[in-house]
């Protein structure tokens, strides 16, 4: 193996240890005990090794931010594929509450204002546009008229969003607000079916 391809290698590996010692901090401790000399000493590596792959800290969890979209996107791929285009929407709102609950820590970070809000946005654009396309689907096998598809996926996007707050109380717990979020679908869809003013 040419030496070149060797140390490709091991780059890839070194940076997919670091991401994956700063996900278990990350889950296990939470954003603030996350350090590039945590994640060195975790990963029996000097901090210069670390930094040759992130910048700093806040490049680190812009990657774990990436890394929680990429993992929610293959829930949400999963969710596509469930047979009708109803189910697949109820699935997606209850995947959506259920991650946040399994990775409450990833979550914060996915949505809090430890990453800038463009940046998020832009991790989140993928998983955003599957849900896009199945309100699209949903729309035509209803034979709804959504006067703005992007403007009708941010009021689900923040529906699910909020009930997964509502998720992290202890008074709600996860497995109801997945029951809630479900709901609050079925009440947004329905709404639209049947001609709520500024649907249609």
């Amino acid at each position: 193996m040419p030496t070149s391809t060797r140390r490709d290698r091991e780059r890839v590996r070194t940076r997919e240890r670091i991401i994956e010692a700063a996900l278990h901090v990350l889950e296990t401790e939470g954003v603030a005990a996350l350090t590039i000399r945590r994640i060195a000493a975790d990963i029996e590596y000097s901090a210069p090794v670390v930094y040759q792959h992130f910048a700093n800290k806040d490049a680190l969890v812009l990657e774990l931010v990436a890394h929680g979209h990429r993992l929610m996107l293959a829930e949400f791929r999963q969710a596509a594929e469930e047979p009708g285009i109803d189910r697949r929407m109820m699935r997606i709102a209850s995947d959506y509450v259920r991650f946040a609950g399994e990775h409450p820590h990833l979550y914060e970070v996915m949505n809090g204002t430890v990453v800038g809000a463009d940046e998020r946005r832009h991790a989140a654009e993928p998983a955003i546009a599957v849900l896009k396309d199945l309100l699209g689907a949903w729309s035509e096998a209803h034979d709804v008229v959504l006067a703005d598809l992007d403007e009708a996926c941010e009021i689900i996007w923040g529906a699910l969003y909020g009930m997964a707050s509502l998720g992290c109380l202890g008074t709600v717990g996860n497995e109801r607000a997945r029951r809630l979020a479900e709901q609050a679908l079925r009440a947004i869809l329905l709404g639209w079916r049947t001609g709520a003013p500024g649907n249609g």
